[in-house]
């Protein structure tokens, strides 16, 4: 190998050529530290989209379902993510608690949780989502896997007190294990026939680029907290 010879001397030439290469060499080593962090930034993201029917994409083409929704619209912005599909029509917390941990496999930067409409359709006692939710969320955070929690209502006709036991357990969830929170995810959709299949619960595929529109801004943040390490 070729030695590189620095110029050293006492000559103007010499002193001028000297600062001239170390200089570029200083140039090079702050590009290189800056350029780190920003390439590991840019990399693809791998999001799991961990739910029931309203992410699986009940009755809809793969192509129309939540989490491809969602990868597209995050593209369009300029991420660079895969969202994997981990929805399960049917799912209630207790049968997505039993599935979790093959469903997120490691490598994931992060999970979108999106459960618990089938728990208050069945009447399921809030008392058991809420401690099935802190079980998954616990577990996620011990593998160091970032959360978004989906919030979900409860059906009026269930009551005063089940209506306010279930729809409060959310946000402090979210708070007690550190994760994002995006309120409600039918958000603009629920109840509208425009929006929704024939059988008023599921969207169709314009409910869900609603859905995607309105919770597109939270995913954002989401995700520029995972990139930040935050």
């Amino acid at each position: 190998m070729t030695q590189m010879k620095i110029p050293y001397g006492g000559s103007k030439a010499a002193v001028k050529a000297r600062r001239g290469f170390l200089a570029a060499i200083g140039l090079t080593l702050l590009a290189a530290a800056a350029g780190g962090p920003a390439m590991a930034a840019k990399r693809k993201l791998k999001l799991v989209a961990f739910g029931d029917s309203l992410t699986a994409g009940y009755n809809l083409p793969a192509a129309a379902a939540f989490p491809a929704q969602l990868e597209r619209a995050l593209r369009a912005k300029g991420f660079d993510v895969e969202i994997i599909n981990a929805g399960v029509s049917g799912d209630t917390t207790t049968s997505a608690m039993a599935r979790l941990d093959w469903s997120i496999p490691d490598g994931v930067d992060g999970v979108i949780m999106e459960l618990g409409a089938n728990d208050a359709l069945r009447g399921v006692d809030p008392g058991l989502t809420e401690n099935n939710f802190r079980i998954m969320l616990q577990k996620l955070q011990d593998r160091g896997i970032p959360v978004l929690l989906a919030g979900m209502l409860a059906p009026r006709n269930m009551g005063e007190n089940y209506v306010k036991l279930f729809d409060g357990m959310y946000r402090p969830l979210a708070s007690q294990y550190n994760a994002a929170y995006y309120p409600f995810f039918l958000q603009g959709i629920a109840g509208d026939p425009k929006f929704n299949l024939p059988d008023g619960m599921h969207p169709n595929a314009e409910g869900v680029a609603v859905i995607v529109k309105n919770i597109l801004p939270t995913v954002e943040d989401f995700i520029r907290q995972i990139q930040s390490g935050g």
